[in-house]
């Protein structure tokens, strides 16, 4: 192959491959079991898959309107009235999307501009970040620490000046497993009123939250809601993180600045899923996941808890951190390369969703699996010995 003769001057230069890659083909090079990457390995519902086929067969197959076909709109319209009291008008201010991914660039895209400033939370999903500077604008990030991942308002606050244009929020939170308080939001509130600063609310997995705690969107709150993109994803719902489904939910004159971008990003989304989604979103099935997940967490931690890992509890998402400090000193993409390869199972480094890659000693686990991967996950965690030289007094 011929190789381009002049300089590139990426626009990206500090970006590689994503960790998620990283550590996916590593454990695919050496037969790991893979709790890194976040997608279920159990099945997808027959009658959803039987829907696909049915549409497909029925010639669903052309381009779809650019905003979602309708059905499938007002099926969303219906489920945020719902769960959150909001009302959307699903002709103007709800669109269909090829995942959550490409919502948040969308909605970057569509509002930020050269030296505007967006403040994201760190850990942070790896899409943020990119897509700011993609669009010119400078990511603020703020630091939040293991092991509860707190948000300081005070600090944000000081961070907020008149450069900043957006904020993204995220919850339930990918990678901490924490989830956002209706205090949190009450905060959030203050800070963003009277400003010109837009919302992006990361909530893909509204669903999966435990322990009875409550899903405290954006949408709850009219105030926030007036000022924000609210992205959602069916593959975490349905367990179809392949098939790349989303959707966006914000006022009229924040949707028409979303829809002048999305229309030249993927134009439309995959046509004979959206009428299966519409088909089968009639079910409500999704209020049945948080104990489905809640029941997966709780097996996986309890598999695990005569192991040398500490953990706190996921309070939503398919993501469980663990706190390998009474095991090693090694830095956590270290420890995470090295359990895929002599223990056979693959984690995430968490200093991979810090701009510094700030190691705080956590592995990220998905528990989005069978009952039998999670019991051959655990067997090895388990086996797994603390370093000689941790817990020895110093010699002087």
């Amino acid at each position: 192959m011929p190789h381009f003769p002049n300089h590139i001057k990426s626009k990206l230069p500090q970006v590689g491959t994503t960790i998620f890659s990283v550590m996916s083909a590593l454990a695919n090079e050496y037969k790991a079991i893979n709790l890194s990457q976040g997608f279920p390995n159990f099945e997808v519902s027959e009658e959803l898959v039987s829907l696909m086929n049915h549409y497909m067969k029925k010639g669903m197959n052309q381009y779809a309107p650019m905003q979602g076909i309708i059905s499938l709109r007002e099926r969303i319209a219906e489920k945020v009235q719902d769960l959150y009291g909001a009302v959307y008008n699903p002709e103007t201010e709800i669109n269909i999307t090829s995942g959550g991914t490409q919502a948040i660039y969308t909605a970057i895209t569509a509002m930020i501009r050269e030296g505007d400033e967006v403040v994201i939370f760190e850990p942070a999903y790896d899409c943020y970040a990119p897509a700011i500077q993609l669009a010119g604008g400078i990511p603020v990030y703020i630091q939040l620490t293991a092991p509860d991942y707190s948000i300081d308002w005070t600090k944000v606050k000081k961070l907020i000046t008149q450069k900043t244009k957006m904020i993204i929020i995220n919850t339930p939170h990918n990678p901490a497993g924490t989830i956002m308080t209706a205090a949190d939001m009450k905060e959030l509130e203050k800070i963003t009123s009277n400003s010109e600063i837009t919302i992006i609310s990361d909530e893909v997995y509204e669903h999966i939250l435990f322990d009875g705690l409550r899903h405290e969107s954006v949408m709850r709150y009219p105030k926030l809601a007036e000022r924000s993109f609210v992205v959602f994803s069916f593959g975490k719902t349905y367990h179809t993180t392949g098939w790349k489904m989303g959707y966006c939910l914000a006022p009229e004159n924040l949707m028409t600045e979303f829809r002048r971008v999305h229309q030249f990003v993927v134009f439309s989304s995959t046509t004979f899923a959206q009428y299966a989604l519409a088909d089968f979103m009639k079910n409500k099935n999704y209020l049945e996941l948080p104990a489905f997940y809640q029941e997966k967490r709780d097996y996986f931690l309890k598999l695990i808890s005569g192991s040398k890992f500490k953990f706190i509890p996921s309070k939503g998402s398919y993501f469980q951190s663990l706190d390998y400090s009474d095991i090693t000193k090694e830095k956590d993409f270290d420890f995470a390369v090295r359990l895929t390869k002599e223990n056979g199972i693959a984690s995430v480094p968490v200093s991979a969703f810090y701009n510094k890659k700030n190691d705080y000693k956590m592995l990220r686990f998905c528990f989005a699996k069978t009952n039998e991967t999670l019991e051959q996950a655990a067997e090895k965690l388990c086996s797994i010995k603390a370093d000689k030289t941790i817990g020895k007094m110093p010699t002087i």
